[in-house]
């Protein structure tokens, strides 16, 4: 009798241990799942965008469903940032990575040695276009700001890679290479998002209906953006803007604008003795009263070619970094205000 009764006693022991670690099993093999598919312990799918417009897509897209990280810390300079190994081993913790290839240098080198991570290239989806922008050529006015050249542009920018030709530019650097600074025409941005909200749905199919809704609300939140744009710069006594650097193709396309830049797609390029005196000239001639400047790059040869054609500084953001208040839309609403006042728009 006391044997089964030990016997009984160690049975249930047993059976109680087993019990226990089935349910420790049960509940790590839960956990493991719920980090493979959301990317993290918070149940968020763990995503990383390269700088502030991409991440301000993803999150309006992503919600409260995903948690989105910048590459690019705020208030960096992003054509010149370079990516450590600790930001890489953080990249390799998400599940994608959105980014402009050809944008980022050294973001577009670690992309290759990211394991299980998603590199989502948004050039893909806007079709990149070059943009001249510089008077290096002796190109007068009509060959920078008519409306045909406008319009021919802003085609270009609506078509297909058929040939791959126009997108192939975008592994340049210098300013021959594809203009990446597509976040600047709301309709570009537009697709770019259908981009994020398949590739979110894609990794995180239990919640592709609330990306798809986010995605929607979007798509008429940047629709809206692009009317205000079309109507503010409709009727207006200047259709030209001189700027830093040319980071404003796209949106001098898409509103029949033609701009001006100190300097090419990279704004750490110096401009030349040769560029300041065409651009004076040219700011002389064609009754500019408005430089404009950027919040991330030395205003120095803005403002000395201000003050020696008479004319103001203003800001018009390049929208390269999270600004200091309000977000995306803020930016651009603040954009549009700055471009009425220079250009005189009704």
């Amino acid at each position: 009798m006391i044997m089964v009764l030990m016997f009984n006693r160690h049975r249930t022991r047993i059976v109680a241990a087993m019990s226990a670690l089935t349910l420790a099993l049960g509940l790590a093999s839960c956990s493991d799942s719920s980090d493979d598919s959301k990317g993290g312990s918070s149940g968020k799918l763990k995503v990383a965008a390269s700088f502030y417009p991409i991440q301000w897509l993803t999150q309006q897209i992503g919600g409260d469903h995903v948690d989105v990280s910048s590459v690019t810390p705020a208030g960096t300079e992003p054509h010149e940032f370079e990516i450590g190994t600790k930001q890489i081993a953080e990249l390799n913790k998400t599940k994608a990575l959105f980014y402009v290839k050809g944008f980022q240098p050294s973001l577009d080198d670690a992309v290759g040695s990211l394991s299980d991570v998603s590199a989502v290239d948004l050039t893909k989806n806007v079709n990149l276009v070059h943009h001249e922008g510089l008077l290096e050529h002796d190109h007068g006015d009509k060959d920078h700001g008519d409306k045909k050249d406008g319009e021919a542009k802003k085609d270009d920018g609506e078509k297909g890679h058929e040939d791959g030709k126009e997108h192939d530019h975008a592994e340049g650097r210098g300013d021959d290479a594809a203009d990446p600074h597509f976040w600047l025409d709301p309709a570009r941005m537009k697709r770019a998002a259908d981009a994020i909200a398949a590739e979110l749905s894609k990794k995180d199919p239990g919640h592709a209906d609330a990306y798809k809704k986010n995605n929607e609300a979007l798509q008429k939140k940047l629709d809206g953006l692009d009317k205000s744009f079309q109507t503010g710069l409709a009727t207006c006594e200047r259709r030209s803007i001189v700027t830093t650097h040319t980071a404003f193709g796209y949106l001098a396309d898409r509103y029949k604008l033609s701009q001006v830049g100190l300097s090419g797609i990279d704004p750490e390029s110096e401009p030349s003795p040769a560029t300041l005196a065409k651009v004076k000239k040219y700011v002389q001639e064609n009754g500019t009263t408005t430089i404009f400047t950027e919040e991330l790059v030395s205003g120095k040869p803005a403002e000395t070619l201000a003050k020696e054609t008479k004319t103001v500084t203003a800001v018009l953001s390049p929208l390269e970094s999270k600004p200091e208040k309000g977000d995306y839309e803020a930016a651009m609403t603040g954009n549009l205000t700055a471009l009425k006042k220079a250009l005189a728009c009704k």
